[in-house]
């Protein structure tokens, strides 16, 4: 089975109904496209949560996490920004912390990671963008 994305307004539900975002391979690096996005995620109303296990301090004013797991907080949202050959473990860790969605970023593309998350009963998104989507389905940037 060839794996595809949720409607658009599949998506547009993920993004309305969520609160707290995982970035995981967020960077502490401005100017990175994982920094760039989950300052704009941040600037949209929501919470967003560092997971990188090399972080030494805050990002984005936020504690670093080693994983979605350890966040002792509901997580809606684990966004991706790993390569794709690495997707498979962080599958396994969103489903273990109970995440809703699991949305990996623009050019990342895993069919057995989404096999895991959906398995499990998560939304799997894959090769978009979630600044861009949110933009274009909630009307906002």
């Amino acid at each position: 089975m060839v794996f595809q994305n949720p409607d658009n307004e599949q998506i547009r539900e993920r993004l309305k109904e969520a609160k707290n975002i995982a970035v995981v391979g967020l960077s502490d690096k401005p100017h990175r496209t994982s920094h760039m996005i989950a300052r704009a995620l941040q600037q949209a109303g929501y919470r967003i949560f560092p997971v990188n296990p090399t972080l030494e301090g805050p990002v984005l004013g936020e504690p670093p996490y080693a994983s979605v797991e350890a966040i002792d907080e509901p997580v809606d949202i684990v966004d991706v920004f790993r390569r794709s050959e690495h997707c498979v473990p962080v599958a396994r860790d969103a489903v273990a912390a109970g995440a809703k969605t699991l949305w990996l970023q623009q050019g990342i593309f895993n069919e057995e990671a989404a096999r895991i998350a959906r398995e499990a009963g998560l939304t799997v998104i894959m090769d978009r963008c979630i600044k861009v989507d949110h933009a274009i389905l909630l009307g906002r940037s």
